[in-house]
């Protein structure tokens, strides 16, 4: 109880963690506001495309969609972030950091710079079209089309593909010099070191000029699937919700507590226990 009191920041995945039946429910949309609300940071984390992340980040009045209260929306496994109304005069280029549009409340950031995003853009593209044509009903996410730094492959999202189909997909990625991650509905390649864990010391030093390791042990991290393993392994505070024990038996790192429901009301449950906390 008193080390959660502590807690500064929550990072957050958002597919089956935030999101149920694909797309946030009320409760764990009021659960975002109420952590931020207490004066916590509140940093979704996901595998999901950049295109796809930047309407909730600044909202989008046509398709009905809030914004989310969040600082910033790391995406594409912490390539690629969005800072919630943020100027560019704000954040330098500095380091690791790449800003792409220099007046928007919403400033867009990167790992990579264009030219190497540009070299492994086309790389990435030769990688799919062999995984199409290798593994039989491997397609291409829906989402494919808002992706900057990566791709991905539905195996469960809008198609189903078996474990060993997950397995050559992965096995090609990495064949190709790819890092590859199974996500709940995607299995997501890249090139470059990148992952979630340093996408998240990276946002935090970006947004605060701060340090993360050197305060772990002051945010908590949630999430559900196997591509989660690395910040369950890492963070002390680290919370499945309770769908991650369909992957339990794949995970090396279990993530220190799971909650009793599922998916977006996991997430609302978390947040309460973190709240009653500092109460």
């Amino acid at each position: 109880m008193d080390a959660r009191r502590n807690l500064v920041g929550v990072f957050t995945d958002i597919d089956d963690t935030l999101t149920t039946a694909g797309a946030i429910t009320p409760d764990a949309l009021q659960a975002l506001a109420d952590l931020k609300n207490a004066g916590l940071h509140v940093i979704p984390i996901t595998g999901r495309p950049i295109g796809w992340s930047e309407p909730f980040a600044l909202g989008d009045a046509a398709r009905g969609i809030a914004p989310w209260p969040v600082d910033a929306i790391v995406a594409e496994n912490g390539a690629v972030a969005v800072l919630c109304g943020q100027k560019n005069s704000g954040i330098g280029q500095n380091g690791r950091m790449f800003p792409s549009n220099k007046h928007s409340l919403l400033l867009k950031i990167y790992q990579q710079d264009a030219a190497v995003r540009l070299e492994n853009f086309q790389r990435m593209q030769l990688v799919a079209k062999q995984v199409l044509r290798e593994v039989p009903g491997a397609s291409l996410s829906q989402d494919a089309n808002g992706r900057e730094t990566d791709i991905a492959i539905d195996h469960s999202e809008f198609s189903h593909l078996s474990a060993d189909q997950i397995a050559q997909v992965v096995a090609l990625m990495q064949q190709a010099g790819m890092t590859a991650t199974v996500s709940s509905i995607h299995i997501n390649g890249w090139f470059g070191k990148h992952n979630k864990l340093s996408g998240a010391r990276w946002i935090v030093h970006a947004l605060l000029g701060r340090d993360l390791d050197f305060e772990i042990d002051q945010w908590a991290y949630v999430g559900d699937s196997s591509n989660d393993q690395l910040m369950f392994e890492h963070f002390s505070h680290s919370v499945g919700v309770a769908n991650i024990r369909r992957f339990e038996a794949q995970l090396t790192h279990l993530p220190s507590y799971i909650t009793q429901a599922a998916r977006g009301a996991g997430f609302a449950e978390v947040a309460q226990a973190i709240l009653q906390a500092r109460a």
